[in-house]
């Protein structure tokens, strides 16, 4: 009777080893497919961000531009910034912008071109650690002068929400998540470009806000990842080894 209990427990926690095994393994090629992945994305983006400026597309090819190819790209374009209220997004730290490491804020503004379409402009980085409109303020006051002004910067797209993004702030004009049509949606400045523009220059005489060149270092920590997953999957297996050998010294049927 006990040994024929016994047949069924081992043979229940062999295959329980064999998918958890399963399971870390595939993890663990996963991030390594990841690795490649992301070594890919940054080899292309330092490409992108290495080349000459070129003229920003014209609105009719708008609607072919996409992420994949497009992210990052430079460009160089006339524009008027509007007289409409701006907008700041909250920023943790940046990813592709080494002086702008610690919190603080990014300038939104709308921007003309002399075609008359509206692009958004990611003027810079204000260090408003406590969001604070005043602050905001006065950074883009003197942006704003009706003159047409020579702007080079990087295509960007709009950011997705995610399950813990605060809400935005409609009183302070606070947002915190890139959603450059949302904003442009809730603050008025009517239909514009499906991209962002993130600014290199012009800088402003007192750096406010502070635009910059971008510099790809994103987070590269796969093969940890990889290690790890492939280690579990080797210890489950170490351990069920020692626990049938175990068994087998006590006598134990397997």
């Amino acid at each position: 009777m006990n040994r024929t209990v016994r047949k069924p427990r081992v043979a229940g926690f062999a295959l329980f080893t064999l998918f958890l095994t399963a399971v870390f393994v595939a993890l663990g090629v996963w991030q390594l497919q990841r690795r490649t992945a992301k070594h890919e994305l940054i080899a292309a983006l330092t490409e992108r961000l290495a080349k000459a400026p070129v003229a920003l597309p014209p609105s009719s090819q708008w609607a072919a531009l996409n992420p994949a190819r497009d992210e990052f790209r430079r460009v160089s374009f006339s524009a008027i910034y509007a007289a409409l209220p701006d907008a700041m997004v909250y920023s943790s730290g940046s990813a592709v912008r080494k002086d702008a490491s610690g919190p603080g804020t990014w300038a939104f503004l709308p921007a003309r071109l002399p075609s008359g379409e509206m692009v958004v402009i990611d003027a810079g980085f204000v260090e408003n650690t406590m969001q604070d409109r005043t602050v905001e303020d006065r950074a883009v006051k003197k942006l704003v002068t009706g003159q047409p002004v020579a702007l080079t910067g990087y295509l960007r797209f709009p950011e997705l929400p995610g399950w813990l993004t605060p809400a935005e702030n409609r009183d302070k004009r606070l947002w915190f998540v890139r959603d450059h049509p949302g904003i442009a949606s809730a603050l008025g400045w009517g239909t514009v470009a499906p991209f962002y523009v993130d600014l290199e220059q012009p800088v402003p005489e007192n750096g406010i806000p502070r635009p910059g060149p971008l510099d790809v270092h994103l987070k590269d920590d796969h093969l940890q990842y990889a290690i790890t997953w492939f280690t579990l999957a080797g210890a489950v297996l170490i351990a069920f080894a020692v626990w049938v050998r175990g068994r087998r010294r006590s006598g134990t049927p397997p």
